[in-house]
């Protein structure tokens, strides 16, 4: 039998590139200049966020995205703005993927009024109805068979959308993982489930939670078509998730993705991350999906250094109005504590 060291060392080699790459498929301009200028949005609002919770201007629970990009653009320039997104706790990159406004979720973040969530969510509670994200959940797990009954819904409306539904590795230890992956199997819900592997349960490896490492596999038992992905690779995510949408769009039902990627930073703000080494950690960031996409473009004459200096200028000013914004925005009154609790406006068990 293999040990924990064995088993982890054998994750990481399979971590360290051993999922399919993505054919070099000439995607047009448009999308690459997409890609790359979702995913920098991504890390510059990721990385001021980070800044600010070390000046205590954000408190509470906070798990940014740095490193994961790929796993939310290369989705998004794969469906249609009508399908359904749904997530974990680590939740600042899809909605901005997706076209929130930077303000508004950097102002929940600050827990101010203005934020997507009028501050009462914060960090782990990001929603926007306007670009169909159906938030992000804060218990382990939960988001899964919310996420199957979204496509339940869709499939029963004959909508013909989709929803993809994310997780974190240490998710599928859940029992609601199975519980929901059988139903959907069973009804043929079109959904697609996406496990983004990044080694880590917040500081414990898959190998020393799971005896399969090999997480895509898991779908094996319900009869599930699943596939590993390389999630440094922007190209690899927007192929793989176009395929499993052409299936789900043509009621073969659910496919599970396993993302495997990495995040650069802790699990979350007050993670030391003694857990892993810095040559992990460096080794990941020479497979930057932001640096791979902007070699691309360059390789491709799709744009200049130059013109990408200028998207990076752009985006630190988006940044920079969200932070001025956010610190400028109010607090909720105390009231509103009592608001959004209850659909039914006027709930009469409600006493304030």
């Amino acid at each position: 039998m293999a040990s924990v060291k064995e088993k982890s060392e054998r994750t990481t080699a399979k971590q360290n590139g051993k999922a399919p790459a993505a054919e070099k498929t000439q995607h047009p301009k448009e999308r690459y200049m997409y890609w790359y200028e979702s995913m920098q949005l991504q890390r510059k609002f990721e990385e001021k966020a980070g800044q600010l919770y070390g000046q205590q201007k954000i408190r509470g629970f906070c798990h940014l995205y740095i490193g994961q990009e790929a796993g939310s653009s290369g989705a998004y320039s794969a469906l249609t703005k009508d399908d359904k997104w749904i997530t974990a706790y680590r939740d600042h990159g899809i909605p901005l993927a997706l076209g929130s406004d930077p303000k508004a979720i950097m102002a929940e973040l600050f827990a101010k009024v203005t934020g997507s969530s009028k501050g009462k969510g914060g960090s782990m509670h990001i929603f926007d109805k306007s670009v169909n994200f159906i938030g992000g959940h804060g218990i382990v797990g939960a988001q899964i068979p919310m996420g199957a009954g979204i496509a339940f819904a869709e499939k029963y409306n004959k909508t013909g959308n989709l929803c993809i539904c994310y997780m974190g590795d240490g998710a599928v230890r859940q029992g609601a993982f199975h519980e929901a992956f059988n139903m959907a199997m069973l009804w043929k819900l079109p959904v697609i489930f996406v496990v983004e592997n990044n080694g880590y349960a917040m500081g414990t490896s898959v190998a020393r939670t799971s005896n399969v490492t090999d997480l895509y596999t898991l779908a094996e038992a319900y009869d599930m078509p699943a596939e590993p992905v390389d999630a440094m690779s922007v190209e690899a995510v927007h192929e793989a998730v176009s395929r499993a949408a052409e299936r789900a769009r043509a009621d073969e039902g659910p496919t599970f993705l396993e993302f495997r990627t990495y995040r650069y930073r802790g699990h979350s703000m007050s993670d030391p991350q003694k857990y892993r080494s810095k040559e992990e950690v460096e080794n990941y960031k020479k497979r930057d999906p932001i640096e791979n996409v902007k070699a691309r473009i360059l390789e491709l004459g799709y744009a200049t250094e130059d013109e990408l200096a200028a998207i990076d200028q752009k985006i630190k000013g988006i940044v920079d109005e969200s932070v001025k914004f956010a610190e400028e925005s109010p607090y909720p009154d105390p009231s509103e504590a009592y608001h959004d609790v209850y659909m039914q406006a006027d709930y009469p068990f409600l006493k304030e």
